[in-house]
C-alpha cells in the first residue's frame, strides 16, 4: 500500500499564491488603456516583430517595469510589516506606523516643494526623478537612524514604537508647513506622488530597484531564526543565544532598506504593510516565520499585483490612484483582526 505524500498547509498556500501571481503577471501585461492582443504581447516578449512599434513601447517601457515594480514592492512592504509586528510584539505596527514613510514623503517634500525639483551639491546637480529619489531615500534613512538611535536609550518595544508615531507626527507637521508655503504647481506634483503608483520605475531604473527590493528580501530570509526567537520574549531568545540587540538591529535596517526604496520609486503606500501579514496568518493559522514569512512575500506579491490591474481598470478614462484601492482591502482586514483579537493567537 502506497503512502499518501503530506503537503504541508504552507506549501499549499505557497504553489497557490505562486499560480495567482503567474496569471495577475499575466492580466497586468494584457489589460491596459490601450487594447494589445495577447499574441502581439507574447512576441514582443520573446523579441519578434510587431505589426505597430507603439505596442512595443507599451508593453517593455510601461506594462513590463510596473508589473515587476508592483511584484517585488508588495513583497518588500508585506515582508516589512511583518518584522515589525513581530518584532514590537504588536499586531499594528507597519512602515507607516513607524514614520519611516512620512521620513520619505519629508524628503521628497523638501525636494519638490522647497528646492524646486533639483537638489544641487557643488558641481552636481540632481534634477527630476533621481534629485526625488534621493530627497526619499534620505528621509527614510533619516528616520530609521532617529529610530536605531532611540531603540539603544529605550528597551521597551512599545515605547519605541510611540516614539515612531511622535517622529511620524512632526514629520507630517514639516510636510503640511512646506505645503503652506510651496507653489500651486510644487502642491499638486507632489500630491500625484503621494497618490502612489507602481509606474514609477521606469526600465533603465529598474536593475537598481530590483538589487536593492531583493537584498532587503535577502536580508529577511536569513533572519527567520531570530524571528521566531523573539517571539517567545527577550529573556528566551537570549537563553537560545540570539543576540536580542543586533538582530534588533538587522530588522530595522532591512525594513528600513525595503521600505525607503520601495516609498521613493512608488510614493507612500498605505495598507500593504499593515494587512497582508495578518491575511498571512489567518491562512496559515500560525505565526512560525519559516513558513509565516515566504506567505506573507507571495501574498504581498499578489496583492500589490491586484491593486494595479484595479488602477488599470477604467482604460480610457485614466488611472485609479493606488492609494484609493489599497485601503478598501486592507482596513476590512484590519477591522475584522480588531474584533477577533482574542480569538487569533498572534505571536506564540
Amino acid at each position: 500500500m502506497k503512502h499518501a505524500v503530506h503537503i504541508s498547509r504552507g506549501t499549499r498556500y505557497a504553489l497557490l499564491l505562486s499560480v495567482i501571481i503567474l496569471l495577475l503577471i499575466i492580466g497586468n501585461l494584457l489589460i491596459g488603456s490601450v487594447r494589445i492582443p495577447a499574441e502581439a504581447v507574447w512576441n514582443i516578449l520573446c523579441g519578434n516583430e510587431v505589426e505597430k512599434d507603439s505596442w512595443r513601447f507599451i508593453i517593455l517601457e510601461s506594462r513590463l517595469p510596473q508589473t515587476i515594480t508592483a511584484l517585488l514592492a508588495g513583497a518588500a512592504l508585506a515582508v516589512s510589516g511583518l518584522m515589525l509586528q513581530t518584532a514590537f510584539s504588536n499586531p499594528l505596527a507597519g512602515p507607516s506606523i513607524l514614520g519611516i514613510n512620512t521620513g520619505a514623503s519629508l524628503g521628497v517634500a523638501l525636494v519638490m516643494l522647497l528646492f524646486g525639483g533639483s537638489i544641487g551639491a557643488g558641481a552636481y546637480t540632481l534634477t527630476g526623478f533621481f534629485s526625488i529619489i534621493a530627497g526619499a531615500f534620505a528621509g527614510s534613512v533619516l528616520v530609521m537612524g532617529l529610530i536605531l538611535f532611540f531603540s539603544t536609550l529605550v528597551k521597551s518595544n512599545i515605547m519605541l514604537l510611540i516614539i515612531g508615531i511622535m517622529i511620524g507626527y512632526i514629520t507630517s507637521s514639516a510636510i503640511s508647513l512646506l505645503n503652506f508655503f510651496a507653489t500651486a504647481e510644487g502642491v499638486h506634483s507632489f500630491m500625484i506622488w503621494g497618490m502612489g503608483n507602481f509606474g514609477g520605475v521606469s526600465l533603465g531604473q529598474l536593475p537598481f530597484f530590483s538589487f536593492t527590493t531583493l537584498t532587503g528580501l535577502g536580508i529577511s530570509l536569513l533572519l527567520i531564526k531570530p524571528l521566531n526567537a523573539l517571539l517567545l520574549g527577550n529573556r528566551y531568545a537570549e537563553n537560545l543565544g540570539i543576540n536580542i540587540k543586533k538582530a534588533r538591529n538587522w530588522l530595522l535596517i532591512a525594513t528600513g532598506l525595503l521600505t525607503a526604496v520601495t516609498t521613493a520609486f512608488c510614493g507612500p503606500i498605505s495598507f500593504i504593510g499593515l494587512a497582508v501579514p495578518h491575511i498571512a496568518r489567518l491562512l496559515l493559522g500560525t505565526s512560525n516565520h519559516n513558513t509565516l514569512l515566504p506567505v506573507t512575500l507571495l501574498s504581498g506579491s499578489a496583492i500589490a499585483l491586484l491593486c494595479n490591474l484595479i488602477c488599470v481598470i477604467p482604460g480610457e478614462s485614466g488611472i485609479i490612484p493606488l492609494n484609493a484601492i489599497t485601503p478598501v482591502l486592507g482596513a476590512p482586514v484590519i477591522i475584522y483582526v480588531i474584533i477577533n483579537q482574542r480569538k487569533i493567537q498572534y505571536f506564540n
